[in-house]
């Protein structure tokens, strides 16, 4: 989601699997061109046509969309940078693995210089949450983190936690996740250094489960510098907009936010 007061634009066309799986590829670029609001309305159409041509995708098809993000504070040394962004994954004993294998083969082409995981990676049925099941739902962390482990970047594979994660047991997962090289941001921010100039990926944890501190998560980051943050819910984004973010990946609506 381009954040209002963030001088940043997003044509966004997005990368999905199908409705339980979104994929998407961006390329990140420095410019301050005249029609980047024209490039917003855009960003919203694209949002739009992936929440229809997901509904229809068949799932074991992953469908491959590029995306094209200007944001104007990022410095020419991470001017084209790549991101890769997978998410709500819901493994579960219905899951099929099929799906997500292709879509690692797909996102390791890419060869990306970081992977965003924005989570939901079990699921916790409804009426399992309130008759006190849903700790059960983290038992599913375990293969899901082994075909993650798969997944290349590099610069680094990067995971934030969904409202069903943190539903269950946040702690089992993270470990999970952790055990995998898979580096888990909850409410917190990480530099990354290239040509003498930071880039910060922040990892908010989440909104639903009444998680989530962006005064905590932010805190490190110098105003200065740029960042990109991930959060499951998109709904957190006029929160966000009061703080000096880029941009905001978001998963859970399963058609994507950027």
């Amino acid at each position: 989601m381009s954040i209002p007061g963030s001088e940043s634009s997003a044509n966004a066309q997005f990368l999905a699997m199908d409705d339980m799986h979104e994929i998407r590829h961006l390329r990140v670029r420095t410019t301050r061109r005249k029609f980047l609001r024209a490039g917003a309305m855009i960003g919203m159409a694209g949002a739009l046509g992936l929440a229809v041509d997901s509904t229809i995708i068949e799932p074991d098809d992953p469908k491959l969309v590029q995306i094209e993000i200007s944001l104007s504070r990022l410095p020419e040394a991470w001017d084209g940078i790549r991101i890769v962004q997978v998410s709500d994954f819901h493994y579960d004993e219905h899951f099929s693995v099929v799906p997500i294998r292709k879509a690692i083969d797909i996102v390791n082409g890419l060869k990306a210089d970081f992977v965003a995981l924005t989570g939901d990676f079990v699921t916790v049925p409804v009426f399992k949450k309130y008759l006190g099941g849903s700790k059960r739902a983290a038992r599913f962390i375990e293969p899901c983190a082994d075909l993650l482990a798969q997944v290349r970047a590099r610069r680094g594979v990067l995971a934030i936690l969904g409202n069903h994660d943190a539903a269950s047991d946040p702690q089992r997962i993270t470990e999970a996740l952790q055990a995998k090289g898979i580096t888990v941001l909850r409410n917190r921010s990480i530099p990354f250094e290239q040509g003498g100039k930071r880039l910060w990926l922040a990892g908010l944890d989440d909104v639903l489960e009444r998680q989530s501190d962006l005064d905590l998560t932010l805190r490190l980051v110098p105003k200065t510098e740029p960042v990109v943050l991930l959060a499951h819910e998109p709904d957190v984004a006029n929160a966000v907009s009061h703080y000096p973010v880029d941009l905001q990946l978001s998963g859970h609506s399963h058609g994507g936010q950027v």
